[in-house]
């Protein structure tokens, strides 16, 4: 049995550098002009240096160019995945198939692909098609339940498959600028008051007032993200003892020293399940360490994992 990788977006190299530390097994990491929902940015200068160092400490680097491409995008693209790939990248994380074309443009077919297409990778067939366009990875969508999850590993045993199974998610994304927009017809300074991640900004339905959405704005438009957190923590040996390559935790919009403190747990998790998987017991401790962090206006849960199928 092949023990899973943990893996967490990180926001600069620095992170990056403490997220390995802390015992990830890969970040992932991107620039705003290629990557959406990222944490924060590793401009290519920094890049380069940052892959040598995690391959020194046997750790692998995702460059995330998940953006949804225009026209006006494209002739960037080549250019920056031929240096990633020179650099030895280990992935590029992508969803829009441009970015194949790109690819064969720069001459960096060897360049390994983990397609990520949001709500959409949802079946096996699928998978199985952006496999043989090169894809060595799916990143399934966070809408499936346990059931359908494990039933696609089963039916992909040449291709790596990722979950999520901490943080928050995004549930709604649009290329207008609405929080500007909504300030603007108000009469507000949206400038001088900011819309950006880190000002706090939450969306919250008349219906249902207890539920808080963080939504934020950047150059890639609008995203509201959920009100709970995914955390899979208590139920992990499901998955691992179902095959899943990859655990993703997303570390957007949280502190530092929780995402630390997540990573150390869920390393610590994997490491005593494959240590002895029969007499594998799930320590309280692990997930305490977690909600003394954890926002009390947000919940912990399984997400989709145990919901009946939505689609």
């Amino acid at each position: 049995m092949k023990k899973p990788e943990l893996y967490v977006t990180a926001g600069s190299a620095e992170e990056a550098r403490s997220y390995i530390e802390a015992g990830a097994d890969a970040v992932a990491v991107g620039e705003h002009r290629f990557g959406m929902r990222l944490p924060g940015e590793v401009p290519l200068d920094e890049l380069g240096a940052l892959i040598p160092w995690a391959h020194e400490r046997g750790a692998k680097v995702y460059v995330i160019v998940n953006k949804i491409m225009d026209n006006n995008l494209l002739p960037e693209l080549p250019a920056y995945l031929r240096q990633i790939h020179e650099w030895k990248a280990d992935a590029a994380v992508f969803g829009d198939p441009g970015v194949l074309i790109a690819l064969r443009q720069a001459g960096a077919q060897g360049l390994p692909l983990h397609w990520n297409a949001e709500m959409t990778s949802t079946n096996y067939e699928t998978a199985k098609y952006w496999g043989s366009k090169g894809s060595t990875r799916i990143v399934l969508a966070r809408e499936l339940n346990l059931e359908e999850t494990l039933e696609i590993k089963r039916n992909l045993p040449e291709m790596e498959v990722e979950i999520q199974v901490h943080g928050m998610t995004n549930i709604y994304h649009s290329k207008r600028t609405l929080l500007t927009n909504y300030k603007d017809h108000q009469g507000r300074n949206s400038q001088e008051e900011g819309t950006s991640l880190d000002k706090g900004l939450f969306l919250i339905e008349q219906e249902r007032q207890d539920e808080r959405y963080p939504v934020y704005e950047d150059v890639n438009g609008t995203h509201i993200m959920s009100s709970d957190d995914i955390c899979m923590l208590e139920d992990l040996h499901e998955l691992m003892a179902g095959g899943i390559d990859s655990f993703r935790i997303e570390s957007l919009l949280k502190s530092h020293e929780y995402n630390i403190t997540v990573i150390r747990s869920y390393r610590k998790a994997i490491e005593a399940y494959f240590a002895d998987p029969e007499q594998y017991e799930f320590q309280d401790e692990w997930i305490d360490a977690i909600r003394e962090l954890q926002d009390p206006r947000r919940e912990l849960s399984f997400g989709f994992f145990y919901k009946e199928q939505v689609y």
